[in-house]
């Protein structure tokens, strides 16, 4: 069985997209075997261990999480070690752990990893707890993330939060080359032309308008396939969308509009261009909600600002109708090993991240946008002097797109991270590079 797991997960292990804290940590877990049976979620029980191990990557969440788990623990009498880990280190430990080593009693699960990791039975089965939890009822929360964590008709995480993407800029850039400030009402055009405008003017000083590199998806050039009308995966899971008309006319746009305002590739690969911008080299860029902290504290934050995500107004009449302002959203899941020493104060401490009055911490303490739905309100007030606003904004005024996953999703996303680069130095090698990369999308999902 063990090698059986580890030939399941062993496949997983190409470098993903997504948002990475930095820490180290020492995993913990027992090889007991997890009960079926669930009592009724309550504030006391009699638990069987005194110390829950939760493994998280992001460090910007660290203190507000341990500010809630810190508050179970009081009332629960079980003390919880929270250790963040690199995001690539954090899966390759969860990896040798569910191949027969020890795993984190609760810990984030992700939409590029949920499947095989559901498959290898090595979570544990909520149905029960969750059936027997009066503060945790499924329809309340996102309808999409909770499917993310949805096997075979039973739960294996429960929602954590949600995230959107909107349009971060720097106050001072846009001051100093006499450049407007962007608005919520930006189209593409009017983006590609600031961008333009502050290359241009910016050219002595190394100040590029924009950037964005091939591993920058979900925060990036996903949502110019879908604001064109195209798609990455197919409903079924079982074909690329990059060959797509569509898609490859979103692509060529960006392509023939934002990378003549953009660092060349190789500077991106080498620099990541989060860093560039907090050094003042990049007028502005497209950003996750799970990155706010990281601007808020940041040095120059006071010269920060954020605007809806632009649009595409491919019919003209000067409005963002529906399909044509896009933000690619995600949530992360709540998930325990099967084999935690008691699963029982596992389940209560991931129904206290959970439940709304949880989520609403969660807002409220500024870790992230809830998956709670309507819980989230309090995410902006977190965050005093900075509107960020436009991460709510987008919900109402724009069109959520699911950030797509099949069973090997890291396999295939990790091949856009390379195989993307030729389109990025010759922008005119597009359509090609994104029919190249539909055939070996497709190669991928033909093997799930």
């Amino acid at each position: 069985m063990k090698k059986l797991i580890s030939l399941i997960l062993a496949l997983a292990m190409v470098l993903s997209l997504a948002a990475c804290g930095g820490g180290s940590s020492a995993n913990a877990g027992t090889d007991a075997a997890a009960g079926s049976a669930a009592p009724a979620a309550e504030e006391k029980k009699s638990y069987s261990t005194d110390t829950l191990v939760v493994d998280i990557w992001d460090n910007n969440q660290l203190a507000g999480l341990q500010k809630i788990a810190d508050e179970w623990s009081e009332k629960s009498g079980v003390k919880v070690q929270m250790n963040v880990i690199s995001w690539v280190e954090y899966w390759t430990l969860l990896e040798a752990g569910a191949s027969g080593g020890k795993m984190p009693d609760v810990f984030w699960m992700h939409i590029n990893e949920a499947e095989k990791y559901m498959d290898a039975n090595v979570l544990l089965n909520l149905d029960d707890y969750i059936a027997a939890d009066d503060k945790i009822d499924l329809a309340n929360y996102y309808e999409g993330i909770v499917d993310i964590y949805n096997h075979n008709g039973s739960q294996y995480a429960l929602p954590k939060d949600h995230d959107t993407i909107a349009l971060l800029y720097n106050k001072a850039i846009f001051d100093k080359y006499g450049v407007e400030y962007p608005t919520d009402d930006w189209t593409w055009d009017d983006y590609a032309a600031a961008a333009a405008k502050i290359t241009e003017a910016g050219k002595a000083d190394g100040v590029y308008g924009t950037a964005m590199n091939t591993n920058d998806g979900q925060d990036g050039w996903y949502n110019f396939i879908y604001d064109w009308g195209g798609y990455l995966l197919s409903e079924d899971k079982k074909t690329s969308g990059m060959d797509d008309p569509n898609t490859i006319a979103g692509m060529t746009w960006l392509a023939d509009n934002l990378f003549p305002s953009m660092p060349e590739q190789n500077l991106m690969a080498d620099t990541d261009p989060d860093q560039m911008f907090m050094s003042g080299l990049i007028g502005m860029m497209l950003q996750g909600s799970w990155m706010v902290n990281s601007f808020y504290t940041a040095e120059n934050a006071a010269d920060y600002a954020w605007a809806e995500i632009p649009y595409n107004d491919a019919n003209g009449n000067g409005t963002a109708d529906e399909g044509e302002r896009c933000s690619l959203y995600n949530g992360l899941g709540w998930a325990a090993s099967a084999n935690t020493k008691d699963p029982q104060a596992a389940y209560d401490l991931i129904s206290a991240f959970c439940s709304e009055e949880g989520q609403l911490k969660q807002s409220e303490y500024g870790v992230t946008m809830a998956g709670y739905k309507g819980a989230s309100d309090a995410f902006p007030s977190a965050f005093d002097g900075m509107d960020i606003s436009a991460f709510l904004k987008v919900e109402e005024n724009g069109t959520l797109i699911q950030h797509p996953a099949s069973r090997y999703t890291t396999r295939w996303e990790g091949a856009f991270t390379t195989g993307m680069i030729p389109a990025w130095q010759n922008p005119s090698s597009m359509e090609q590079v994104c029919k190249d990369m539909a055939a070996e999308m497709n190669a991928v999902l033909a093997e799930e």
